[in-house]
């Protein structure tokens, strides 16, 4: 069996002070969307009103994308928020040239805020398990096992385990609402006895289940480890779909079929 990291080590890189910012991504965003219009206010009053750049509002917006982008690299939000801050002010700008109404963006928001949930804090967008996946999990699981599925989603994996190992005991942790709330119905009016909460995997203590379940990212990994490590039972089972923990070789890697991805299973 492969060497761990101590749990020193682990409490350490829990104190590290890039920690509590990494979470915030979305106070990151907006620090760095003021500081870009802080800049264009500034070049807005330094460039003389003869140039001519003060009638075309399109080229202040493509400015204020550029500095934020550059902002958000300085402060090491992920690679993908750059697109995102380079188009923002922009789309803001020609959604408002087109007379686009405030109704629509107010609604898709919504829509998405009741979809996806705590993405922007969690860094964990919704995946959904292949029936494969699911067949090979239902394979992996100890008899009697008390099993859950972290970021559940609508349930899909624990009715479907449900039906294939009746004699384990299931659960599910989700945070975004729409999800939950349908893997709550699916729950109630379901066979079997499944129970899902509302929260995230910091709030579960993963020391009461003899399988831990997670299709998660690889933003999230390094957490899941360390709570891992410090609350599983020696014996149970960590199991991932697609995304590894770095510097961590799995114990086991279970192909569930053509055009799959594994299942990474360690023993704690």
């Amino acid at each position: 069996m492969q060497s761990l990291p101590s749990p020193e080590l682990l409490q350490a890189a829990d104190a590290l002070p890039i920690r509590v910012p990494r979470h915030v991504p979305l106070g990151r965003a907006l620090l760095a969307q003021a500081a870009a219009c802080a800049v264009v206010l500034v070049a807005s009053m330094a460039i003389p009103a003869e140039v001519g750049l003060r009638t075309y509002p399109l080229a202040w917006a493509i400015m204020q994308g550029i500095a934020a982008a550059t902002f958000g690299v300085l402060f090491r939000m992920p690679a993908w928020w750059v697109p995102m801050h380079l188009l923002f002010v922009p789309a803001l700008w020609l959604a408002l040239s087109l007379h686009v109404e405030p109704g629509y963006a107010l609604s898709t928001f919504i829509a998405l805020a009741l979809l996806y949930g705590g993405v922007a804090r969690s860094r964990v967008p919704l995946f959904l398990s292949s029936r494969a996946a699911v067949q090979a999990l239902a394979e992996l699981l100890p008899r009697d096992a008390r099993f859950v599925d972290l970021g559940c989603g609508p349930g899909g994996v624990l009715a479907s385990l449900q039906r294939m190992r009746p004699d384990c005991r299931y659960e599910g942790v989700e945070s975004a609402p729409v999800p939950f709330l349908l893997a709550g119905l699916r729950a109630a009016f379901g066979a079997g006895s499944i129970r899902v909460t509302w929260g995230d995997m910091d709030r579960i203590d993963l020391g009461r289940y003899d399988a831990v379940y997670a299709y998660l990212s690889p933003a999230a990994m390094d957490s899941l480890w360390r709570k891992a490590r410090l609350e599983m039972r020696p014996g149970s089972l960590l199991i991932s779909n697609s995304f590894g923990i770095p510097g961590v070789v799995p114990h086991r890697r279970v192909h569930a079929g053509p055009g799959t991805s594994p299942l990474l299973v360690w023993t704690m």
